[in-house]
Parts: structure tokens; C-alpha cells; sequence
């Protein structure tokens, strides 16, 4: 049988999966997605992306379908007896910031998401292979093969399992998970066409007769509803249209009847699990095959497109860039950390110990202290920002950060005084890891202070100076 060949396998098409390929083709690597399941996951279960995830989004080329596919959450409204008893807002208002251009979650059903970022991969002339399920994997020091239950086995130089919390491709390569259930309540999540509700709120219906809870919300952009229902402790939430309507006429208003279809249904246990490791060999984990979260707060889904994000350049930049291997070390490095710390955080706020606050839009996230990240100024404020901080978004001098920021190269910007014309930087275009670089200089940004700040494609900065002293000793550590 022949064996197919690609620069990297991607296991999954879902949002990880997506992404990863998205940014791996913009870069121009080949990049082979396959998919078990026969299509793209037709449910809304990951609905929210937070606004660092957004800034993701806009960089890889979709913002705009993104923006019209969604909306704001809607205002939740509690129901007692049949009626409406008050309003509940599920987020924290932030403050509108000059550095942060998306101030909330903006909610898109994860099916559109993945129907938005698989047409993007189409534009960029990649592809999904559906219909195709690995059973197994061999690695040796040039690359790895892929078995699958059907069809070709596939040859690549890296794989990437992103293929959820079961994951076949890490189970293959015998990465333990180790977590926590975060709430033994069994929870049913379900899209439905609904009469009698209106789609300017969230319904939420609080636990009554010894019931779990009842939450209703309308699914931007679409006629569905999302319904989420807790079930006592060992009970067997059955996902049938008349279970269904029977859920929702006990713990509502609603009669059975105004439930006139079910569009999509699962039942699960929240949990937090953490692969053990991020990385096997030319195998590497992201999203749910290495983090598993309880759905509160919106992180899951959000922690994985980031993993991606931070995967795909990397991986470029040793298949394209002339980067040295060791640059791949970084992604456990740094991903492992960060997932930890959002798994808390959704577990905290599953269990009514942290609000969806500033944390869960995930903008104060990143990599001080990590490999990558070097800083030679002395004397920050405690507030500065910081070479492995996100770098800010702004407008100085007719310039938009941004905007610059946005593709596959690096961006070396110089702020107020260290970037005034006359005063010379460094050429870094066509260093090994750094292929292209775009320097921008601009009047001092409060956000950023003064200074040269080398900022990743990923958006962070990877290193940061008073000048330019230093940081081509640090471009030329990526050959």
C-alpha cells in the first residue's frame, strides 16, 4: 500500500486541529489534516471566544466571518415560578483599553467556528481527509508514520494530535492524563429549536424539587437555543427528543412541545485532566487531547486555539525557517503551564469560587521567565511590560500595531526615542528561524514605554531592549 506523505499530520479537525493547519499553511508548510469522524462536529458545545482568542482569529484571516457569525453574550435572566425574577450577568464588565481592541466573549456555536476555519484552510489550499482513524504510531529519528484503521498509512516529519479527550494518537503513544472530577453531577448539553423564548436573554431556570438546574441561551447567529441541564449523581440524562422535552417542561415554564427539535445532543461528566507531557518524540499534544476542562468560564476551547497558535510558527520555522529543532522544546515550556493554570481557574469558577472576571479573557497571559523570553532592561515598574508579555495593540503616528503585527513574519519595533529616524537597527531578515522580519518604528505608546521590542508571530514578545544593543546575538541563538 502507498504511503502519503506530508510535512506534519494534524489528527483532528476541530478547532485546534483547524487552526494549526490554518497557520501551518500560511506559513507554507504541507500540512495533512485527517478526521475520524465522517464530518466536522456538528455541535455548539465550545460557544465562546475570548478576546485573546479573537486576536488569534484576526491574524490568521477570519475575524470578519467570526465578527458576523456571533454576537455578545446576552444578559442572563432568572426565572422563578414562571416568571422573571432578575437579571444575572454572567461576565465581569472590563474597562474599553487602547491595547486591547476586543473587550468581551463573543459567542460563535463551535460548529460555525470550525466551518469558518475549514474554509479558510481551503482558500489557503489545504484540505480535510474525513473518514480516517489512527490506530497507531512509529517514530524514528527522520519522522513519524501514522497507521489507520482504513486507507494509506501517512509519513510526516511532526504530528499533532488534536483529536480531544480521548484522544487515539496519545493513547498510542501511552501519555497518561491526570486530573480530577470537577463535579460528579452528570450535565446534558443540547441544541434545540425552542417556542416560547425570547432570544434577547439567557434563561436560566435555578434547581427546584430536588432538580438540577436548567439554562437556556440563544445561539448567535442561528435559530438553535443551547440547552445545559445538571442531573443528580448517577443518573442517565437521556438525550432523546421526548427526554428532552420532558427535562424542559419540569424545570420550566415551557411546555413540552415547545421543544420542536433536537439538533444535536451529548451528555458528560466535568472534569479537569492534564496530559502528563505535551510532547513525545516528533509528536505533539494540543487542545483537548492534552488539557481537559469543565466547560465554566469558557477556557477550554480558547487554551486550545492558543496551543496552536503557539505550535504552528514554531514547527515553521524548523520546516521552513532553518530554525534549529530544540526551538519545538519551547512549546511544552511554555503551553504546559498555561493550560495548568486555566484548568484551575475553570474548576474554580464550575464551583463558585472565581468569577468570569479579567483572567478569562486570557490577555494577561505568557512566557516571562520561559527559554524564548529575554528582557535586558533593569529597573521595570512592577506594571512594565515585559519581554513573554502579549504585545499591546495602539495607534501611534499613524501606525496600527496591530496591523503590522498581522502574518507570518516577525516584527521588530522600535518605540519613542530607540526608534527615531536616524537611529540605526539591526537587519535580521534572513537570519535562520527569522526568514522575515518587518520593522516599524513609532512616537512613545504608554503601553510598550520606550524601547526595541522584538515581537513574535505569535504576537509576544520574544525579546526587549533599552536599544538594539544585544538582540542580534539573540536572532542569531534560532540557527
Amino acid at each position: 500500500m502507498q504511503i502519503q506523505h506530508a510535512e506534519v499530520l494534524v489528527v483532528g479537525a476541530g478547532p485546534t486541529g483547524l487552526a494549526l493547519a490554518v497557520d501551518l499553511a500560511r506559513h507554507g508548510v504541507d500540512a495533512l489534516v485527517v478526521e475520524r469522524s465522517g464530518s466536522l462536529f456538528p455541535g455548539s458545545r465550545g460557544k465562546g471566544l475570548q478576546p485573546r482568542t479573537l486576536e488569534v482569529l484576526d491574524d490568521l484571516g477570519v475575524y470578519e466571518e467570526i465578527r458576523a457569525a456571533g454576537a455578545p453574550y446576552p444578559v442572563g435572566m432568572v426565572w422563578q415560578d414562571g416568571a422573571r425574577a432578575g437579571e444575572h450577568r454572567m461576565f465581569d464588565d472590563v474597562a474599553p483599553d487602547e491595547g486591547a481592541p476586543y473587550e468581551g466573549p463573543w459567542m460563535v456555536p463551535q460548529w460555525r467556528t470550525q466551518e469558518i476555519l475549514a474554509a479558510r484552510l481551503a482558500e489557503l489550499g489545504g484540505a480535510i481527509a474525513f473518514g480516517r482513524e489512527v490506530t497507531g504510531v512509529e517514530q524514528d529519528a527522520e519522522g513519524v508514520t501514522a497507521s489507520f484503521a482504513d486507507g494509506a498509512p501517512v509519513r510526516a516529519r511532526y504530528a499533532v494530535a488534536a483529536d480531544g479527550g480521548r484522544s487515539a494518537l496519545r493513547r498510542a503513544l501511552g501519555i497518561a492524563m491526570t486530573g480530577e472530577t470537577v463535579d460528579p453531577s452528570p450535565m446534558l448539553v443540547a441544541d434545540l429549536r425552542i417556542t416560547g423564548l425570547d432570544r434577547d436573554n439567557w434563561h436560566v431556570f435555578p434547581p427546584t424539587g430536588g432538580a438540577g438546574f436548567l439554562a437556556i441561551c440563544p445561539l448567535a447567529g442561528t435559530e438553535d437555543f443551547q440547552a445545559v441541564a445538571q442531573f443528580p449523581e448517577g443518573a442517565e440524562p437521556d438525550l432523546s427528543l421526548d427526554g428532552i422535552r420532558a427535562v424542559v417542561a419540569a424545570r420550566s415554564h415551557l411546555a413540552p412541545g415547545d421543544v420542536t427539535q433536537v439538533r444535536w445532543a451529548s451528555d458528560f461528566r466535568p472534569r479537569a485532566a492534564m496530559a502528563d507531557r505535551f510532547r513525545d518524540g516528533r509528536v505533539f499534544l494540543a487542545g483537548d487531547s492534552a488539557h481537559v476542562h469543565s466547560p465554566a468560564g469558557g477556557q477550554g476551547l480558547n487554551t486550545s486555539i492558543q496551543d496552536a497558535y503557539n505550535l504552528g510558527w514554531k514547527l515553521a520555522a524548523v520546516l521552513r525557517g532553518g530554525a534549529r529543532e530544540s526551538l519545538l522544546d519551547s512549546y511544552e515550556e511554555e503551553r504546559l503551564p498555561v493550560a495548568a493554570e486555566m484548568l484551575g481557574l475553570s474548576t474554580r469558577i464550575h464551583r463558585g469560587e472565581a468569577r468570569r472576571g479579567a483572567a478569562t479573557r486570557q490577555l494577561g497571559l505568557g512566557y516571562r521567565d520561559r527559554a524564548l523570553a529575554v528582557e535586558t532592561r533593569t529597573g521595570l515598574a512592577a506594571g512594565a511590560l515585559r519581554a513573554g508579555d502579549r504585545a499591546p495593540d495602539g495607534i501611534r503616528g499613524g501606525v496600527r500595531l496591530f496591523e503590522e503585527f498581522r502574518g507570518a513574519h516577525w516584527t521588530l519595533l522600535a518605540v519613542g526615542a530607540a526608534g527615531a529616524h536616524g537611529r540605526r537597527l539591526p537587519d535580521l531578515s534572513g537570519l535562520p528561524g527569522l526568514a522575515a522580519v518587518r520593522t516599524v518604528r513609532i512616537p512613545p505608546y504608554e503601553a510598550y514605554g520606550e524601547g526595541v521590542f522584538l515581537v513574535r508571530p505569535d504576537g509576544y514578545v520574544g525579546w526587549a531592549g533599552a536599544s538594539a544593543e544585544g538582540l542580534a546575538r539573540y536572532a542569531e541563538g534560532f540557527a
